[in-house]
């Protein structure tokens, strides 16, 4: 009889049914042993129990193919299970190269998503069906955990870095999103509505919500308000290097370390200029720790990942 109340979450994305085979796997062979063991116990305490007072056991000879297989068996099934996992986390960590990517930040107790093109969200997310979606996630304040059962993802969001996760909804339809951590005392009331849309449903919401401002357009109107430009200029000048083509390369820093410029970087970069310092300039660049909020920063830097694409164009003129 349905009770309303599956015993597991719905199968939703592309990852749910590899991440249940894994574990309906661990837990069989978890049952399989304890029940072996219990049983084994229940056989040798019967067979082998002490019947007379001048009873003693015979002495047992060890068995070669028994340590063996003893030994082997369950070093195999580890590695299975070991392999399997390596595999699925691999994959769920490192999204598609065309995926969307959708920024997401959490604070007490509310989440609050920016796509792309510019729309905003708070407690809900759309996106398309049968489309990678990779999610750029930080904190405000306390750790959260960005946790959605119907597509089994799961991701810690943490204050002062950046987190990513992704996933392909297979369904059309809405799901639970919760906060898995606990973050105050309104943490239960953390949860919000995932809209998986067919891809002309979903065009068609983008386009009803458009605000005419991209993301990337948000982050160049700050990158110039905050004078960014005066020493980030194209082609650098003796204050800061140029930041065209930056992200994703390597970057050398005074006394040789080399450093990935992903987000991270750029975010430190911004709000603690003197962490790190290319090779070759002084560190004059001030902080702006308190002056751009956590939106503003994820605008920065995809404004700077889109200068990556504008050093392309014009090399190919």
């Amino acid at each position: 009889m349905d009770l309303g109340f599956p015993l597991f979450p719905e199968q939703a994305s592309t990852l749910a049914s590899r991440v249940d085979a894994l574990f309906f796997f661990l837990v069989a062979v978890s049952v399989f042993f304890v029940g072996l063991i219990f049983l084994l116990i229940f056989v040798f305490a019967v067979k082998y129990r002490r019947r007379a007072d001048d009873e003693r056991p015979e002495p047992i000879e060890g068995k070669l193919w028994m340590e063996v297989a003893w030994s082997v068996i369950p070093f195999a099934l580890t590695m299975v299970m070991f392999v399997w996992g390596a595999i699925i986390f691999f994959d769920i960590y490192n999204p598609p190269e065309d995926a969307l990517e959708i920024s997401i930040v959490g604070r007490q107790w509310m989440w609050k998503a920016q796509h792309p093109t510019g729309q905003s969200e708070i407690n809900e997310l759309h996106v398309p069906v049968g489309q990678p979606v990779k999610l750029m996630m930080t904190s405000e304040d306390v750790i959260h955990d960005f946790y959605l059962p119907a597509f089994r993802v799961k991701q810690d969001v943490l204050p002062g870095r950046y987190t990513r996760i992704w996933f392909e909804a297979s369904k059309a339809g809405v799901y639970q999103l919760f906060c898995a951590e606990y973050c105050g005392t309104q943490h239960s009331g953390m949860i919000g509505r995932v809209f998986v849309l067919e891809p002309a449903e979903f065009e068609k919401w983008l386009s009803g919500g458009a605000t005419g401002i991209s993301m990337v357009d948000q982050g160049a109107s700050l990158f110039k308000r905050f004078g960014c430009e005066t020493c980030h200029r194209a082609g650098g000048t003796n204050q800061g290097p140029t930041l065209a083509g930056l992200f994703g390369k390597t970057v050398k820093l005074q006394g040789g370390n080399p450093v990935t410029a992903d987000e991270d970087y750029i975010r430190e970069s911004i709000l603690d200029p003197r962490a790190k310092i290319v090779e070759g300039y002084q560190p004059i660049m001030p902080t702006f720790k308190g002056l751009v909020s956590e939106e503003g920063l994820l605008q920065l830097i995809a404004y700077i990942k889109s200068l990556n694409g504008a050093e392309r164009k014009a090399a190919q003129r």
